[in-house]
């Protein structure tokens, strides 16, 4: 068994879309990356990287390539799901939370769970993804972006 910790934080930008564990949100204003920048999803390819000791999201999908411009992050997810197959190693389970003033994300946590859950091959129950709002306290509590975090268990095939 390894554990694996990840993180991603994206400032707010107007005219993109809210993308979060590959669901659409809809708000006023999305996150800044190169890719789609699903801070969620990031934070579990971060994660399941960690976890696999395989290096981090910009070692293998670096920004400024063409090909990674704008592209969904499950897509991105899909590929670690090769790595870590090639690596001999399956997902046992993924815990994360998304910090985020704005917007509330109740409704649309089942089908990001789902989305990420498909992307990795795994059940919808051994995915949990949880809000919070930050209470007011840093970059994210303000509202001026969207942090998430993520634990991945995996562990070696036999």
């Amino acid at each position: 068994m390894r554990i694996g910790q990840g993180y991603d934080a994206h400032p707010l930008a107007p005219g993109r879309p809210l993308v979060l564990g590959g669901v659409q949100v809809p708000f006023d204003a999305g996150l800044e990356g190169w890719s789609d920048g699903d801070a969620l999803t990031h934070a579990v390819i971060d994660a399941l990287l960690g976890a696999a000791a395989a290096g981090d999201i910009g070692r293998h999908f670096p920004p400024g390539d063409i090909k990674y411009k704008d592209i969904s992050s499950i897509k991105l997810l899909e590929k670690v799901r090769e790595i870590l197959k090639k690596g001999g190693f399956r997902v046992v389970n993924i815990d994360a939370t998304i910090i985020a003033a704005s917007p509330r994300l109740g409704e649309y946590i089942a089908a990001m769970r789902t989305n990420l859950g498909r992307a990795l091959g795994i059940e919808v129950g051994q995915v949990s993804v949880k809000a919070a709002s930050g209470n007011g306290l840093g970059f994210a509590g303000r509202g001026e972006g969207i942090a998430a975090q993520a634990v991945a268990l995996i562990e070696e095939e036999s």
